[in-house]
């Protein structure tokens, strides 16, 4: 991939339930990444989607009445809104129901087929629905899966087609260690590189088709169809347009993906062997983001603590919901959200950080009718170091300290008009030596921001860049 283009996948969640922070705050992320590549100036492909296939939402259309495909049409429109009310840059939006996306998974499993790694056995198993993974007795606590306590495990006893995941062992430690950096943090490729290690069994890949019909049908067995994961990870290729090698495909492939920690094994080891047994490259990174919690707990569908997305963003606006889940929660690690948290960001950081200083250098701009004429600078002396150390934290997709670099300029910035308070002065190139450093800092702000915060970025730099800077309307208002 040429460092022009640009690819960027989230994981398709899956729609038994309407989208929740904790997928919002997934999507964002990658937001920030594909934005900051087009910052760049690299051409961006950015992949997301609902996937619609498995037991869950089988059976959740089965517990409404209502048919699977229409349940899924219902649902998956549910995801869409999320672009605009979160100022989202995705270019694609792929389900799993669509008819190319099951002519590629179809391709996929001849391909691995034809290699040799697919073949039929009977099985029992242990299996969680809202993993949709098996799970062995000591992944289990009190008999339960600890992400899924409310759901009973299901126990499976079936004919089913099987993939050669034994096989790549050796080959995925391989490309774990020829890439130090192809899972992020290095604690999650720790993990994969000792799941892998102790060894990898065979998993199933098809379910009997009368017990669950909604899925992909097995080329050559319509007694079968696919197993979810199976289906659903081979949309990070189907979207760019394999099997037929289209621009797409090539341009674009290998990608980024992003995921929960929840997903490690699938991206990280059983893509990545399919990847191989179809006789094509590995992902190019793989960044696994920690959970969202609410008081402890992960925010979950399956857990019904969910904070709807679409509210905060009605109550809030996009980019303080933006702001709060990049700044507050870092992205390797779980952090918990709270109203209370929210509130005090906001008003700390946006309304009386960002905004108060911007509303006070441009109304004293505006009232002492200095005209400024600015241009974005990052070499300017008032940022350079800043711009460094923000680059840095980037390098490692720390947006958190990213944005607390930006906001202890911020602050200090606030400070040094205070300290000097041009309001109290009469001498208009003394008021003009303070206000314009200022200024330029502002803007260069602005356009960094513009990736985490793009509507409010863009606001600021459209006032900075005017030759009559203008106090305009409150960017936050603070909360009450």
């Amino acid at each position: 991939m040429s460092a022009k283009n640009f690819y960027i996948t989230t994981t398709l969640p899956y729609i038994n339930s309407e989208p929740h922070i904790g997928f919002a705050a997934e999507i964002i992320k990658a937001d920030v990444i594909a934005r900051l590549a087009a910052q760049r100036g690299a051409k961006i492909f950015f992949n997301t989607g609902t996937d619609e296939h498995g037991l869950k939402i089988y059976q959740k259309a089965k517990e409404l009445g209502i048919d699977v495909q229409a349940y899924c049409d219902e649902y998956s429109a549910k995801f869409r809104p999320l672009k605009e009310k979160l100022n989202l840059s995705y270019t694609n939006f792929i389900r799993t129901t669509d008819s190319f996306h099951i002519a590629a998974a179809q391709e996929f499993w001849r391909r691995c087929e034809a290699n040799g790694d697919i073949y039929k056995k009977l099985y029992q198993i242990k299996y969680c629905v809202g993993c949709e993974m098996e799970k062995t007795d000591s992944e289990l606590e009190n008999g339960r899966c600890p992400l899924h306590p409310q759901m009973k495990i299901e126990n499976i006893n079936e004919e089913n087609y099987f993939f050669r995941f034994s096989k790549y062992a050796d080959r995925l430690l391989e490309l774990y260690n020829n890439n130090p950096t192809f899972v992020l943090p290095a604690s999650r490729l720790k993990e994969i590189k000792a799941f892998v290690e102790g060894g990898l069994q065979d998993f199933s890949i098809s379910r009997v088709k009368e017990k669950m019909p909604h899925g992909i049908p097995v080329p050559g067995d319509e007694t079968q169809v696919m197993y979810v994961w199976f289906d659903a990870l081979i949309n990070y290729i189907s979207t760019l347009g394999w099997p037929d090698e289209s621009e797409d495909y090539k341009k674009y492939w290998p990608g980024i993906q992003v995921c929960g920690k929840d997903n490690l094994r699938p991206q990280a080891a059983m893509w990545q062997a399919m990847l191989m047994s179809a006789g094509l490259p590995p992902s190019k990174q793989i960044l696994v983001f920690g959970f969202l919690t609410m008081n402890g707990q992960k925010i979950s569908k399956s857990l019904g603590n969910l904070v709807n997305p679409y509210e905060l963003i009605e109550q809030y606006g996009a980019d303080a919901v933006r702001y709060y889940l990049l700044a507050e929660i870092p992205p390797f690690e779980d952090g918990d959200y709270s109203e209370e948290k929210f509130q005090s960001r906001y008003n700390a950081d946006l309304a009386n950080g960002l905004g108060n200083l911007v509303a006070r250098v441009s109304n004293l701009l505006e009232k002492n009718e200095i005209k400024t004429n600015l241009k974005i600078n990052l070499e300017d002396e008032g940022i350079r170091e800043i711009v460094k150390r923000f680059e840095a934290s980037l390098q490692e997709y720390r947006f958190n300290e990213a944005l607390q670099i930006l906001w202890e300029k911020i602050r200090a910035c606030d400070e040094e008009l205070s300290r000097q308070a041009p309001w109290k002065m009469t001498d208009q190139k003394e008021i003009e030596n303070i206000l314009f450093p200022l200024a330029q800092t502002i803007l260069n702000i602005a356009y960094l921001l513009e990736p985490f915060i793009p509507e409010t970025a863009q606001k600021i730099q459209k006032q900075f860049l005017a030759e009559q800077i203008k106090k305009g309307e409150a960017l936050f208002p603070r909360l009450q």
